[in-house]
């Protein structure tokens, strides 16, 4: 097929008549048209923001517009987001987006978050602010002028990476940034080697273990801002309350971070119901569980401690450990035989009966969080045996099956039952109910766990149930660890900057050495108790910092 071109010249001559002539190159009404439609475009004033305008479906925050305001005129769009969970940092960040695009500064950007929550960005920035976005598939375009959404484990992935490398973006926004708080990963290296004229970091956490955590944050913004890593690390490494007694640091961090809390905003919330819910095991089970006990006390601690957590919270969950991790051992394996055969029969679960009976007097939509997806199988079950509707959900599952899930939670079925996965990202407003089934030993996650459900736009109170089973590992952390403290009264916005300040950098782990250096349960009772003691006294000095910074920056 032969397709033949010709060149028109009709145009061209005529524009060289009408310029020689110095005659109209265009009617009155064009050229008016053209004019109006300039004069609409125009922003007149640019220290006002043009977008909450032009989406009046939308209702922003005072403490979200000053945010932006703050990113725009202050910071040179290069900022970290660190408001307390729940507070609204994906509004800001998509607001500020919106913002740049209308004003003609943003045109291609790269927007990375975790895998599980590149769908939620897109709905969010597609339905909320109209911003045309792009996920990426199996073979993502990244040269093109387009707002692309990815997750950072693909992009710094080859190929992808070098062609990444190779772009110039205008805009790079990272979700969970405080991952990037080891300026050694290579995830930190490569958020740090893209090309970039704004940049967005949004982190609930941005100080997690030590101060050094923010400089390696800023670095990605402004490289050299805080001087060199050695120089600020012996200065300010090991000094978390530098923040606030060195007031030319706490200026500097003020220029390109933005920190909301929940108390600074002013806004009513919903309040927090906590209930411990104590749970007696049946004979066998205990009869069990002190068989456990025993015939792991001269094993590796770790294992059992992670033996009892696991009958704690199911018989599948521990008979499935025990089996996997005998199965090339046959000395080991004959030593836990007649264990394994009393964990066959014993009834069902204490715990899943009680989740049974608190679901069906909630009647109402509800999460459940475990520890562990063996458990979380057997609960499933349990509840459909009792015709009560539930649906999974769990870090193995793709992206678009968490979606799914998270859609038949909301218009189906009545029970989300979610491991750890579940407790990060994802926002689910329209439940007012969580079951902790399994307590975690970090309390950050439990905030976190919390926190998708307990957050700006909630309407209802939140109820909370903390499983714990009596006379057991759980009864002992949260008799003298959670309830102590009164973890669960408060919401935990500082709890972070309290174990920095402890130099407790693992709460996991600093249970678990706990109970692995205890000869008995007496002593490791004691010990727990000085940890939560430590904890308590440490609150008031705290919030008396706390305190004295927010009379700084007003």
């Amino acid at each position: 097929m032969n397709i033949q071109l010709m060149q028109d010249q009709s145009f061209l001559n005529a524009l060289q008549d009408n310029i020689a002539k110095e005659q109209s190159l265009s009617s009155w009404e064009l050229f008016l048209l053209s004019y109006q439609a300039a004069e609409t475009n125009q922003i007149k004033d640019a220290k006002k923001l043009v977008t909450p305008d032009l989406l009046p479906h939308m209702t922003f925050l005072s403490h979200q517009l000053d945010c932006v305001k703050q990113v725009v005129e202050q910071m040179n769009g290069r900022a970290i987001l660190a408001d307390e969970v729940g507070l609204g940092k994906t509004i800001e960040a998509g607001l500020l987006l919106k913002e740049y695009m209308i004003r003609g500064l943003v045109k291609k950007a790269l927007i990375l978050v975790p895998a599980s929550l590149v769908n939620q960005w897109a709905t969010e920035l597609t339905q909320k602010f109209y911003i045309p976005v792009v996920t990426s598939r199996k073979r993502p375009v990244w040269d093109q002028d387009n707002i692309m959404i990815t997750s950072i484990d693909l992009a710094k992935r080859e190929p992808h990476r070098s062609i990444i490398l190779e772009q110039q973006y205008d805009f790079v926004l990272v979700d969970e940034a405080h991952k990037l708080k080891n300026h050694q990963t290579k995830s930190h290296q490569f958020i740090r080697a893209i090309k970039k004229k704004y940049c967005l970091l949004l982190t609930a956490t941005p100080i997690q273990n030590k101060l050094s955590d923010i400089f390696n944050l800023v670095s990605i913004l402004k490289p050299g801002y805080l001087g060199d890593f050695k120089t600020f690390s012996e200065k300010f490494g090991k000094n978390n309350k530098a923040l606030e007694s060195d007031l030319h640091l706490k200026q500097l961090i003020k220029q390109v971070m933005v920190r909301n809390r929940r108390t600074d905003t002013g806004l009513e919330w919903t309040k927090r119901h906590v209930e411990t819910v104590w749970i007696d095991f049946s004979k066998e089970e205990m009869e069990t569980y002190e068989t456990l006990k025993e015939l792991t006390s001269e094993k590796a601690s770790f294992t059992k401690i992670t033996y009892l957590r696991e009958l704690c919270s199911s018989r599948e969950a521990c008979y499935l450990s025990i089996k996997k991790n005998t199965k090339q051992d046959s000395e080991h394996y004959q030593g836990y035989a007649s264990l394994l055969e009393k964990i066959e029969t014993l009834p069902q679960h204490a715990k899943a009966n009680k989740v049974v009976e608190l679901v069906k007097s909630i009647n109402d939509k509800c999460i459940i969080f475990t520890e562990y997806r063996a458990t979380q199988i057997y609960l499933q079950w349990v509840l459909q045996q009792h015709g009560i509707t539930s649906v999974p959900f769990r870090g193995g599952f793709k992206r678009g099956k968490k979606d799914w899930m998270k859609q038949l939670f909301e218009q189906k079925a009545q029970v989300l039952i979610a491991t750890e996965a579940g407790g990060e990202g994802i926002n689910l407003q329209f439940c007012n109910y969580m079951i902790n089934y399994d307590l975690p030993w970090n309390p950050m996650r439990l905030e976190q766990r919390i926190g998708r459900i307990h957050r700006y736009g909630q309407k209802k109170d939140v109820h909370i149930y903390n499983f714990a089973i009596r006379n057991t590992i759980e009864s002992h952390v949260l008799q003298l660890l959670y309830n102590k403290i009164g973890l669960f009264e408060r919401i935990i916005g500082n709890l972070d900057a309290i174990l920095a300040d402890l130099e407790l950098t693992n709460m996991d782990k600093e249970l678990e050495q706990i109970f692995l250096q205890s000869q008995s349960e007496g002593e490791a009772r004691i010990k727990l108790d000085n940890l939560s003691a430590i904890i308590t006294n440490h609150l008031p000095q705290l919030e008396q910092e706390n305190e004295y910074g927010n009379q700084e920056s007003s």
